[in-house]
């Protein structure tokens, strides 16, 4: 039997969305609001699922305190309280949209989960604007 656990967590982080070979104009055209040149902050919400089978040992899917110790160690630690451009070198180069965001929780807490599970993120910018990625 296959069924999902999710597990909700969050971040705080400040963000500019810009290109360096675009000039102001553009950039504020294109990005509006948020290429402000300050930086601007979000509080992010995220909801990790984890898909698979139920261990019939256990009873668990996936034993919970260990999800939440690796979203914990790969997510919050590396994102909270940071300005994604100037200290995530991830974004040294990529633009820490929602969307670059998304994919880079999913690429770090792939690597810590079996491959035997499936992996959702939703990832919520905004209460309004979110982005989901299995992958």
């Amino acid at each position: 039997m296959s069924l999902t656990v999710y597990r909700k967590s969050h971040f705080n982080a400040a963000h500019r969305l810009y290109r360096n070979d675009w000039d102001d104009k553009k950039n504020k055209a294109v990005f509006g609001k948020c290429n402000n040149p300050n930086y601007h902050g979000h509080n992010y919400e995220f909801e990790v699922g984890v898909t698979g089978d139920i261990n019939p040992e256990t009873g668990f899917l996936i034993d919970i305190e260990k999800l939440k110790t690796i979203i914990k160690e790969e997510v919050e630690d590396y994102l909270d309280h940071k300005n994604l451009n100037l200290d995530i070198p991830e974004f040294k180069e990529l633009n820490p949209t929602m969307e670059n965001i998304v994919v880079l929780i999913w690429n770090k807490l792939r690597k810590r989960l079996n491959s035997n599970y499936g992996l959702s993120i939703k990832l919520f910018e905004t209460p309004r604007n979110f982005v989901i990625y299995n992958g």
